[in-house]
């Protein structure tokens, strides 16, 4: 139950977070399209992008402090983890965002287009996660 809750909590906090960013700067909040604003030199400072970002940075290592989690430890190849990133990053761009902007952000507008990309996205993964586990026999 407790986990349970601090799930509810968090995906509830997440949606303020969206539908307030939405709400304020007339934008939706997809990490992508944050991360393009802030690379802007002309806008980092200009744009609110750089305190949301900020706030996703800090908010882990304040609840850390608050609540001591239990700390997990990931262990994986650093170079397939490279591949991965790069991968994600070029599925970006192909997909005209990311799961933040499509599907959070997207769906919750009943955009088509972020309903198809969403979907997308799951479907590679579910196959990535299965290839990797149960053809080429990997953990990881």
């Amino acid at each position: 139950m407790h986990s349970f809750l601090l799930a509810f909590i968090g995906g509830l906090l997440l949606g303020v977070a969206v539908v307030g960013y939405l709400f304020v700067n007339g934008r939706i909040a997809g990490i992508s399209g944050l991360i393009a604003q802030i690379l802007n030199p002309q806008s980092i400072f200009k744009t609110p992008a750089l305190w949301f970002l900020l706030g996703l940075f800090i908010t882990p290592f304040i609840y850390g402090w608050a609540f001591k989690p239990e700390i997990i430890m990931a262990t994986t190849n650093p170079l397939l983890l490279m591949i991965a990133g790069l991968l994600v990053g070029f599925g970006t761009r192909l997909g005209s965002g990311c799961t933040s902007g499509h599907g959070i952000c997207g769906i919750s507008r009943l955009s088509v287009r972020s309903i198809v990309a969403t979907c997308t996205f799951m479907l590679a993964g579910f196959i990535t996660v299965y290839v990797m586990r149960h053809v080429l026999g990997t953990s990881s």
